[in-house]
């Protein structure tokens, strides 16, 4: 694993005039909610969207006359001086996907469903001979498609959903990360061996550990054939409001730090408009890594970077390191936390006032025994360092372990590690290994201070900062600081959520919605909106609303409860991947929902 941020070498790919790949900007793009059969209505949200600065928007084309209508709203679009590009998305209808290719400036298919039919959640079983005859079934479906695209200089993205691999796929691999890079390898090597190169790849998953560890997996295949194209990122199905920006910036920042990534989508339950803010903001931040100094650390033999697992440490005080959850430590009294639902581990009192009930972290002037009371100490004053059975030692990333030898055998102290440079998750995850080269096997807390008053933008930098670390299985806890944000609760709970995006400490009810486009059956945000409001207390469920049936019940393959988009003012609901009603009349859906959550002893 290389620390430093450089961008992946990739070809170019062009996009109705504006490329993407490692010679340009990382792009941003975001996809309609409107139907697509409106023509006036598209034209005008992609107008909208232009101007919020994306440069791609993709629209869905159910059939051939959703993708025809792609070519009014382009052609609306080029009357009024708006130029954007336009992108069809295809699910199960290779005749739209021939369609569109004529009229749009790049088409997505998904290998999960162009050829292969809809997904059973089926067993099956094939022959050698068997599973090499679907793949030319493949080879023979793809060639028409490839010839228009050709004709037509369109663009094609690979997009693969973990919710929608095909039965013939997870028979063989599992619903698992390795079975979506065989699930796009196999279209990818059809358009290698017919050169056609202008393709893009995404591979995308509610759960962002599945996500990254796909498009990792994705490009050490593509490294092994000699392949280079560029990736689309996104977390499908994020959610809304400030955890599907933070599980977006989680995700997508984590694989942006190792310089993977040439275009992003950021997916809300929002309007399409309100995702391109923030995914600029991801990407200008990353950005700003350019050129940072050299991280010289290397990573240790036995790291897996694929499938991180969980760093080795002791576990200190029963409490911190080892097998035992990450802990939450911050800069906070807790009466300036009184009402929140979150509470962080540990309490930071930079003038040692503490009450007694809660565990606290001082300065080592202001330490005086008390119980649940624990001294920070910088590396000066480790020697005044007091008989203690939990101490907490703060180190700047560019200290040389050399000068930690003295913790080797130590089996009470947690190492705070702040950052120095520009580049937060490579130093901090560099000095994790070098710690592990010297066979210092102390937890670690990363500790990281941001500036900014816009909520946003904290969402976005401690969701990619932090999350990167977390994922990588690098840290005990995490401590994030934010002096001029306006409320304590929400930097609390921001560090709460980026450790649920992780899936490495559960403290709410898990959502999992997604953004919405033309085939969503009905008010997205309202319903999203309401669903949590009656089941946000489930905080050992995962629950899914989905606008429809496209990827809604393999998104839920990995939900305990789904609520899905059956028809106009219907819904079907779901226990995993099991429909249990369906087309339930929408005002009552909700209702029956928790009906059924009661129904299987869920309900708390």
């Amino acid at each position: 694993m290389d620390f430093n941020y450089k961008r992946r070498a990739t070809v170019s790919v062009n996009v109705g005039g504006i490329a993407m790949g490692s010679e340009w900007p990382v792009r941003v793009q975001t996809m309609t909610n409107t139907a697509t059969d409106d023509v006036e209505a598209s034209a005008a949200q992609c107008q909208r969207i232009a101007y919020a600065g994306a440069d791609y928007v993709r629209l869905t084309a159910q059939g051939v006359k959703q993708a025809e209508s792609i070519g009014d709203i382009s052609a609306r679009l080029r009357a009024q001086d708006c130029n954007i590009p336009l992108i069809a998305d295809i699910h199960f209808n290779p005749n739209a996907a021939l369609a569109a290719a004529a009229v749009c400036e790049g088409v997505r298919i998904n290998p999960g469903n162009f050829v292969d039919p809809a997904r059973t959640f089926k067993q099956m079983e094939y022959t050698d001979e068997e599973y090499a005859a679907e793949l030319g079934r493949i080879r023979e479906a793809l060639l028409p498609f490839i010839a228009v695209c050709r004709e037509h200089h369109t663009a094609v993205r690979l997009g693969v959903n973990h919710g929608s691999l095909s039965d013939r796929i997870m028979s063989r691999y599992g619903n698992t990360a390795a079975g979506m890079v065989e699930s796009v390898m196999e279209f990818l090597r059809v358009f290698v061996q017919e050169q056609f190169l202008d393709v893009v790849i995404s591979m995308k998953a509610s759960n962002v550990v599945v996500m990254v560890e796909a498009v990792r997996r994705l490009v050490a295949a593509m490294d092994r054939e000699d392949m280079h194209f560029p990736l689309h990122l996104g977390v499908t199905e994020a959610g809304f409001g400030e955890d599907g920006r933070i599980k977006s910036a989680v995700g997508i920042g984590a694989l942006m730090a190792e310089g993977l990534g040439d275009t992003i989508r950021v997916s809300l339950s929002e309007e399409p408009e309100e995702e391109v803010p923030v995914a600029r903001k991801l990407v200008d931040y990353i950005s700003q890594r350019e050129g940072h100094d050299a991280i010289l650390t290397e990573s240790n033999p036995g790291y897996d970077a694929l499938a991180p697992e969980r760093r080795a440490t002791f576990t200190v005080n029963r409490c911190i390191g080892g097998s035992q959850q990450p802990v939450v430590i911050a800069s906070y009294r807790p009466d300036e936390l009184d009402g929140a639902d979150l509470q962080p581990d540990f309490y930071y009192s930079s003038d040692g006032l503490i009450d007694g009930m809660h565990q606290f972290l001082v300065p080592l002037d202001c330490w005086r025994g008390e119980r649940n009371v624990y001294p920070l100490l910088t590396l000066g004053e480790w020697d005044r360092s007091p008989a203690t059975d939990l101490r907490f030692l703060q180190l700047p990333a560019s200290t040389p372990v050399e000068r930690l030898e003295f913790l080797r055998d130590r089996n009470d102290t947690v190492l705070v590690i702040t950052p120095v440079g520009k580049n937060i998750p490579g130093e901090q995850q560099a000095f994790t290994h070098a710690l592990d080269a010297a066979g210092i096997k102390c937890p670690v807390v990363v500790r990281n201070t941001y500036t900014d008053s816009s909520s946003e933008w904290l969402q976005v930098k401690a969701g990619a900062d932090l999350g990167a670390v977390m994922l990588n299985r690098r840290a005990d806890g995490i401590w994030l600081e934010a002096p001029n944000c306006h409320s304590c609760a929400d930097v609390v709970r921001y560090a709460f959520a980026i450790l649920q995006a992780v899936r490495q400490r559960i403290s709410k009810t898990e959502f999992i919605s997604c953004p919405g486009c033309g085939r969503t059956m009905f008010d997205l945000q309202t319903t999203v909106q309401r669903v949590q409001q009656a089941t946000a207390h489930l905080t050992h469920l995962k629950i899914a609303v989905m606008g429809c049936i496209v990827n809604g019940p393999g998104e839920m393959a990995d939900a305990d409860y789904g609520y899905v988009g059956a028809a106009a003012g219907r819904v079907s609901l779901y226990k995993g991947k099991q429909c249990i009603e369906m087309n339930i009349p929408e005002d009552e859906a909700i209702d029956r929902l928790i009906d059924l959550i009661k129904e299987q002893g869920d309900w708390v």
